[in-house]
């Protein structure tokens, strides 16, 4: 078996350095869905120029939320609508211009 200090002396000897990332949760956003780690332990590894991140946890698929909430508070600011009208006209039209336009013309 190997030994943590042994590797860690090697990695020091070739350049690499680790460290853990005090993550609470770490997100990839993909198109159509979103990978969720929750509870994830995080070691960046930093070789050179490059840095790596290396992510384990408990793994989980949502779907992507088309629209963000910026977009959405935009849409609120615009028109004085609720978010919930402005996250509706967003989702109708597909577009923040048209969701102001048909918001600001009722």
């Amino acid at each position: 078996m190997f030994n943590p200090k042994q590797i860690q002396q090697a990695m020091k000897k070739m350049g690499i350095k680790s460290e853990e990332v005090d993550a609470e949760e770490v997100v990839i956003r993909c198109r159509g869905r979103n990978i969720v780690i929750k509870e994830p332990s995080v070691s960046k590894i930093k070789m050179g120029t490059q840095e790596t991140f290396q992510v384990m946890g408990k793994v989980s698929e949502e779907p992507a939320e088309k629209f963000s909430q910026d977009d959405v508070k935009l849409v609120t600011e615009q028109t004085g609508c609720s978010e919930e009208e402005a996250l509706k006209a967003l989702e109708e039209t597909g577009d923040m211009a048209e969701a102001i336009m048909k918001l600001n013309s009722r």
